[in-house]
């Protein structure tokens, strides 16, 4: 059922990660610190300060805005620079919990514009949960094909074999437009609806030649369920069902969250069909230390699902497409697509300096999609990846950390800078 088990190079990682993990539970677990006067919160910025300054206790804000540089490589952009802006922030209550907004422009070398706009909102006193995702992308992204046995099962391929080598290149651009409204039923728990546009247009499948018989992932899904290869919509209005305990949804270290979310698109323009799509989300967060709370055990799952009628090649549920793009470590975006995709991710975060300036993270995830067409189902075939991370705190008062993080994948491997946790 599972392949990668007779993966003994993966398997080795594996071993190491768990290496890691213990010595870092037997090493820290003799520094719990529980007085924060002892060794008080230290930023990367409080290094570079005057010890008379950081001397002065100021009082504590409510907001926090950053801008840091983007910079990286993956297949699907090549190298890339940018910059993202984040505002974090809060109300004046006591019991008001933090914000988020933030935006990044991101230019490729394979000439990509990439504008995003994300916003985690509450409002009046936690009673308003404003959730969207908006992006503008003058993109390309190689298509791999549908369902996670793309990469098939080590005794069943060659020695050569690669993922770029069933890549196909398409350029495109992508309009998104996602928003949500909720509003507090009672402590914690939110029912709202949203808006949902999706716009692909200028779709250029390069490596397809109708003429000559080479025909495309893309092309051959398009023309078998009735969708314009060149461009498409999905436009459609959506329920949201929303559980939300986390201290801080920057970076939180307890409580649960919880995202049911069901969109229905009717046929407004041509080319259209009626469907509709299921996503749902957990997050839960586990303190492992009664003296430490920066040891935590956090779980992050979710699942998307066509239940109804079809949707275009794009939309199909496909890794590290939620909304912070953030799921997969290990694999470029969008190389596991597929009718329904479900996702698990599990970190151990836990501290290196007791003043929280160094911490770091061990996780593991795991990614299935099936593919009606070959009558693949969910969870015959599971795609793994491990990782390690190392945090660096640049704000005390939200627990904003830059994030460094390295993974592993089958047959892939990526490294990752963002600001605020992976989830």
């Amino acid at each position: 059922m599972v392949n990668f088990l007779k993966n003994n190079n993966f398997l080795y990682k594996y071993k190491i990660l768990g290496l890691l993990f213990f010595i870092s539970c037997h090493l820290f677990s003799q520094e719990e610190i529980t007085n924060r006067e002892i060794c008080p919160p230290k930023t990367i910025f409080d290094i570079f300060k005057k010890q008379d300054d950081a001397l002065v206790v100021k009082p504590a804000k409510n907001n926090f805005f950053l801008v840091i540089p983007a910079i990286g490589s993956q297949p699907a952009t090549g190298f890339f620079f940018g910059a993202v802006a984040q505002y974090t922030f809060k109300g004046k209550e006591e019991k008001d919990k933090y914000s988020i907004a933030n935006v990044g422009v991101t230019y490729t070398l394979k000439d990509q514009w990439l504008v995003n706009i994300k916003n985690n909102i509450l409002l009046k006193n936690n009673k308003i949960f404003l959730s969207g995702d908006y992006r503008l992308y003058l993109f390309s992204q190689p298509n791999y094909g549908l369902g996670t046995d793309i990469i098939p099962p080590r005794r069943d391929r060659s020695p050569s074999f690669s993922i770029d080598s069933i890549a196909q290149d398409m350029d495109y651009n992508y309009l998104k437009f996602h928003q949500t409204v909720s509003f507090e039923v009672k402590e914690n728990y939110y029912i709202g609806g949203g808006i949902n546009i999706d716009w692909y247009s200028s779709i250029n499948d390069k490596k397809l030649d109708v003429e000559n018989g080479s025909l495309t992932y893309h092309y051959n899904y398009s023309q078998k369920y009735g969708f314009d290869n060149l461009e498409y919509f999905l436009n459609g209005v959506s329920l949201n069902l929303v559980h939300d305990s986390r201290d801080n949804q920057v970076n939180a270290s307890r409580g649960w969250f919880a995202n049911v979310n069901y969109r229905f698109n009717p046929v407004l323009f041509n080319n259209q069909d009626y469907s509709s799509v299921l996503f749902a989300e957990y997050k839960h967060f586990i303190p492992v230390s009664h003296k430490n709370p920066n040891y935590i055990l956090a779980i992050w799952t979710y699942g998307q699902f066509v239940t109804r009628g079809k949707v275009p090649y794009l939309n199909l549920p496909a890794i590290g497409w939620d909304q912070r793009s953030r799921s997969g470590e290990g694999y470029t975006q969008g190389l596991f697509r597929g009718n329904g995709l479900v996702y698990l991710s599990t970190e151990f975060r836990f501290p290196i300096t007791c003043n929280q300036l160094l911490s770091g993270t061990v996780f593991t995830n795991f990614v299935t999609a099936s593919n009606s067409d070959s009558n693949l189902s969910l969870f015959k075939s599971i795609q793994p990846a491990a990782g390690v991370g190392l945090r660096l705190l640049i704000d005390k008062a939200t627990k904003t950390n830059l994030i460094l993080d390295y993974a592993w994948g089958n047959n892939s491997k990526g490294f990752y800078l963002n600001a605020g946790e992976t989830f």
